[in-house]
């Protein structure tokens, strides 16, 4: 099935899973074409509503009918078999594109196509990248997982030959791609409910490599990346604190409240000192990643340090929604223990009295696979608040429940409720203490209502009159 002649053809497309995070910049970017589009999903969300601001119908719930006079359906791939939308096209002729070839589309339209993967930090790696390039005033199309605030959203289209894309690597999405960088900041074990082990993770980023036209851009310093680059036969530029990288990490420097500062070199010469602006060690190599694709891609140190200057988060990472009673808020897209882990770390380093941690379990077989992993990671939290386990494309065929987790972590507690979690939360967290929220999900709807109650309760007069009595 030819896309470029389809998109030639067809101008009404209708998005199954709009409101996915994956979806929203390829909206974005082909409504601004001029397609007239419309949607449908399962749970209203942030991202919806950002589409009807748009302009864009979009209904809650799958049925045939939603398809109106739609003449090409783009699907997500977390969709449940035997979509009665996805059915009905196939049984009326309409033409079915997987998500993943409409991405794959777009990116084969530029020469310079820079793919940024990992199975942690792709998307904040993508928007420092794509922040550097725009105010080099290189004017790249972009497309990536979350909301860049340079940006307003999660994708632009660009006036050049490069694109900036966030390369998923779930149900083997990044391999769709046509990229002239394979860039690889880790691998990890995860979404093994489709690769099945590590091995198969570490296999398909092998692959993706593969397809690297220009360079493969990979971390020296993560034994699973080297591993899955054994028998690559494409350029290879490291970097990392190996001293044998093309480009070395060196002289971190915590700059205080967990931002760091960090050196670049490369053949001993050193490129730059180079200060973040978002929190957490971790983000020394998202970082890192982002300024050696920007030297090679002609950049200079100051260019670099000028998108750093701008980028101070991507939407839900690590997200400060404000202060409120002397509590701090915050929301993170955190799901994966390692994900928990570098985020609470960077947390307790911040200065706060008591650090609560918020999480929603995303997905059974992650849950189950995965779960004294994700307990050992939530106990470096002061306090554990956990919701009900989001199945999203899955059934709970796998006999794991919320309380699974919460026995292995002492003194947590469990709500079924988004507004029970907001009570409990705004009722008990006490001054200076910081309540984030994680998870890849809805959770950030908890963050709020925690966020809310706290306001009320910042301005309840009677409460008002205690504090001015002490």
């Amino acid at each position: 099935m030819d896309i470029a002649v389809l998109l030639k053809e067809k101008r009404k497309l209708h998005f199954v899973g709009i409101g996915g995070s994956g979806m929203f910049p390829i909206v974005e970017i082909l409504r601004r074409e001029g397609y007239q589009i419309t949607g449908s999903d399962v749970n209203e969300g942030d991202i919806i509503t950002a589409e009807r601001k748009m302009g864009i119908p979009v209904t809650i719930g799958h049925h045939q009918n939603n398809i109106g006079d739609a003449e090409l359906l783009i699907v997500t791939a977390a969709l449940l078999a035997g979509n009665p939308e996805t059915e009905h096209a196939k049984r009326v002729g309409i033409p079915v594109i997987q998500r993943a070839d409409m991405l794959g589309y777009l990116t084969s339209r530029f020469d310079n196509s820079i793919c940024i993967s990992g199975t942690h930090g792709k998307t904040t790696a993508t928007s420092m990248t794509a922040s550097i390039l725009m105010l080099s005033g290189r004017d790249p199309a972009v497309i990536i997982g979350g909301k860049l605030p340079l940006i307003g959203g999660y994708g632009r289209t660009g006036d050049s030959d490069t694109v900036v894309v966030e390369a998923c690597e779930y149900v083997d999405t990044f391999l769709h791609l046509d990229p002239a960088y394979s860039v690889i900041l880790n691998i990890d074990a995860d979404h093994l409910d489709y690769f099945g082990t590590l091995d198969g993770v570490k296999s398909s980023f092998s692959r993706f490599a593969k397809l690297a036209r220009k360079a493969v851009i990979a971390n020296r310093d993560d034994t699973n990346t080297v591993d899955a680059l054994t028998d690559n036969e494409k350029k290879v530029v490291w970097f990392g604190q190996d001293p044998q990288s093309d480009y070395v990490i060196c002289e971190i420097k915590n700059t205080g409240q967990a931002r760091y500062s960090f050196c670049l070199t490369r053949k001993q010469e050193t490129l730059g000192r180079f200060t973040l602006l978002v929190p957490g060690r971790h983000n020394v190599y998202n970082a890192a990643a982002a300024a050696v694709i920007a030297f090679e891609n002609g950049c200079l140190p100051e260019d670099i340090q000028k998108g750093f200057d701008s980028f101070s988060g991507a939407g839900r990472r690590f997200e400060i929604l404000g202060r409120r009673c002397g509590v701090t808020v915050a929301d993170d897209y955190a799901h994966h223990p390692a994900e928990i882990k570098v985020t609470l770390q960077a947390a307790k380093d911040m200065g706060f009295n008591k650090v609560w941690a918020v999480f929603q379990p995303f997905t059974f077989s992650r849950t189950k696979q995965l779960l004294q992993e994700f307990a050992d990671s939530l106990c470096i939290a002061d306090r554990v608040v956990l919701t009900e386990i989001m199945g999203s494309r899955e059934k709970n065929t796998f006999g794991v429940y919320t309380t699974d987790l919460a026995e292995r972590i002492p003194g947590s507690v469990w709500f079924s409720e988004f507004r029970d979690v907001a009570e409990y939360c705004a009722g008990n967290a006490a001054e200076n203490d910081l309540v984030i929220t994680l998870g890849c999900g809805d959770i950030y709807k908890a963050a709020r209502l925690i966020y809310e109650k706290l306001s009320r309760k910042e301005h309840d007069p009677i409460i008002l009159s205690m504090k001015n009595n002490l």
